[in-house]
């Protein structure tokens, strides 16, 4: 069991009926989440806010908070199974990333645009927590996530399946919107101080990069991927006027 806290992120949990408990800061505006508890049948109590920080600490937990579950991971064949007849699948794979507010700042981009599932590895990976829970803003409940244990390994499987493998790195890559993405695709971002992993990185397919013509030379791995898997979404779904 773990504490998850915000707003919207304990509303999706209750709607999901992910909580076991729902504890609410005596005197605090969030009369909706009671509702919702009630409408839900799920419990809650109120407590004072220095009970609450207690509980999870000093966070921006806005007056709610809950038990739940650890938060699982799916399959990869589930996730798979699970891609709609027809469409055109989209899989992002992230090769160690560390931060969880990255990977929480992702899920939620990935649940914009439809991406299909989530790849990470069990080794030297940020894993599904509070904190990437309360930035996804409840994205973590709709985007599935795999755990592997060689994301080479995966790739090989996967390229097996046609796959085409499309990583961010900045050498000897062509302009991200040079890419025809309409395929399937698993787009690989890299971590936060290192990139992608050279046995990773001599799996891909194509290299893409982001211009930059400022002074600082990298994005943010949450930035970079939102970028990019909005490059997809247009190259599928191109605007017409």
């Amino acid at each position: 069991m773990q504490w998850i806290y915000g707003r919207n992120t304990v509303k999706e949990a209750i709607r999901q009926h992910k909580t076991q408990e729902v504890v609410i800061q005596s005197h605090s505006r969030n009369d909706d989440v009671i509702a919702l508890c009630n409408k839900n049948r799920i419990k809650y109590r109120m407590m004072e806010r220095r009970q609450i920080d207690n509980l999870v600490g000093k966070v921006v937990h806005q007056g709610v908070i809950a038990s739940v579950s650890d938060y699982d991971y799916t399959p990869l064949n589930d996730i798979l199974k699970g891609i709609p007849e027809g469409k055109q699948p989209c899989l992002l794979m992230l090769d160690g990333l560390e931060d969880p507010h990255n990977l929480g700042a992702i899920l939620r981009t990935c649940d914009a645009i439809g991406v299909d599932g989530v790849i990470i590895g069990k080794k030297r990976s940020v894993g599904l927590n509070a904190t990437v829970a309360k930035v996804s803003t409840g994205a973590i409940d709709h985007v599935p996530v795999a755990q592997v244990t060689n994301l080479t390994r995966t790739l090989d499987d996967l390229k097996k399946k046609g796959f085409w493998v499309v990583g961010c790195e900045a050498d000897h890559a062509s302009d991200y919107r040079s890419v025809d993405y309409n395929m399937p695709i698993v787009l690989v971002i890299g971590s936060e101080g290192f990139g992608i992993s050279r046995l990773v990185k001599e799996h891909c397919d194509i290299q893409v990069f982001l211009p930059m013509v400022g002074h600082v030379n990298s994005l943010n791995a949450s930035v970079a991927a939102a970028v990019l898997l909005y490059q997809v979404y247009e190259s599928r779904h191109p605007f017409s006027r």
